[in-house]
């Protein structure tokens, strides 16, 4: 099996299963005050220490939840509530059309259920949003502005977004920048305190860890009305019994991913370019998506289209080889929908459904691309056949 997935999930890292196993291993709820209580709390706590060394950010900067899905629902929603209460003029969210759906669809949420006006921001071929397109929007009226939301790194193509620049123009007009670097961590540097961010989304299972646990990176200046109420965890936005294991091995997965951040980057990079060259040279058609230039892109990822192919039926074909890659269209009611990532971009939607992301790991070898180099050609052709018949 040719894992070429792992954008979507990556194996845990040894380490972070030992973390996890053996913090199971122990009872305690941090909230409580005995013993068992307390040590759950050191833990919880020294988990927090090291992920914010990880991140770039303070420890009382991290927020626990359940996930990146989590943390950009409770920053885009939680943040645009608090806004708005402030000053009803804030209704405006700026997005990009290429984000993740955990921020996508909160951010049409709010326009369906609280009376939000979403502004798109632009994206130029390769997906980018750039700071020129920020500040014109809020020229527009920045008093209007609830906040804005741009991903770090695209999730299907790869394609890494200036952030910093970004976040410079939201200062100046004195409005939150949200960013979901869920795919950012552990690939290109990210750090939260000279990022100028707002708020930044990250989760566990992307760089190793476990499933099922993220952390909202919120600065200390914002408190977004919480999504969950009960126990008041959490700086009181994030309210729920802490998963004390799940926390303590995602801080060690995180502190691994940025002490080996510069090899991975050096070393997958390598195979990345070595997996293109190989798909271009068994489908010359077929067309890189995101940023063709590698300092521009994930080093992890690389994104195709494969005209005259349906994404799904050459997944599929792939799959059945014993190759596992992922396909940026979304299925409703059995239909292939083209990639919104891909539309946004200005491509043509026929292109757009015939789209296959191939995500590199930890666990990537030199057989894995050479076992893709020689699937992919036939699979593709069989894909065409069955198009047209």
């Amino acid at each position: 099996m040719a894992y070429l997935d792992h954008a979507a999930t990556t194996p845990m890292l040894p380490e972070a299963v030992r973390e996890l196993t053996t913090q199971l291993a122990h009872t305690g709820n941090a909230s409580s005050l005995h013993s068992a209580g307390r040590r759950a709390r050191r833990t919880v706590e020294e988990a927090r220490e090291r992920l914010a060394a990880a991140l770039g950010a303070r420890p009382s900067e991290i927020v626990f939840t359940g996930g990146g899905t989590e943390a950009d629902n409770l920053a885009v929603k939680g943040l645009y509530w608090s806004r708005r209460a402030a000053d009803p003029r804030r209704r405006v969210v700026l997005a990009s059309p290429v984000e993740h759906h955990a921020v996508l669809d909160a951010v049409h949420w709010l326009a369906d259920h609280e009376g939000a006006e979403i502004e798109w921001l632009p994206v130029d071929e390769v997906g980018r949003v750039h700071p020129e397109a920020l500040r014109e929007a809020a020229e527009r009226g920045p008093e209007r502005i609830a906040l804005a939301t741009v991903m770090w790194a695209n999730n299907e193509i790869g394609t890494i977004m200036p952030v910093l620049e970004l976040a410079e123009v939201a200062a100046e007009f004195g409005f939150p920048l949200h960013s979901d670097a869920v795919q950012a961590i552990g690939q290109t540097e990210v750090d939260f305190d000279g990022s100028g961010l707002a708020s930044m989304a990250v989760t566990g299972h992307k760089i190793g860890g476990p499933y099922g646990v993220g952390a909202l990176v919120l600065g200390r200046e914002h408190t977004p009305e919480p999504l969950l109420h009960g126990g008041g965890q959490e700086r009181d936005v994030r309210s729920g019994t802490l998963d004390v294991p799940a926390a303590a091995a995602f801080a060690v997965a995180a502190e691994l991913a940025a002490e080996r951040r510069r090899d991975f980057a050096a070393q997958v990079g390598a195979l990345r370019d070595e997996l293109i060259a190989a798909v271009l040279a068994a489908v010359p058609d077929a067309v890189l998506g995101g940023d063709p230039n590698p300092a521009g892109r994930l080093p992890a990822n690389a994104h195709f289209a494969f005209p005259g192919c349906e994404g799904d039926s050459l997944l599929l074909l792939l799959d059945a080889q014993g190759i596992q890659a992922s396909t940026g269209s979304a299925c409703t009611a059995g239909v292939a929908q083209p990639s919104h990532v891909v539309l946004a971009t200005g491509a043509d939607p026929e292109l757009a459904r015939g789209t296959l992301r191939f995500s590199l790991g930890h666990t990537s070898t030199a057989e894995d691309v050479a076992a893709l180099a020689a699937a992919v050609g036939p699979a593709v052709e069989r894909a065409r056949s069955a198009g047209l018949s």
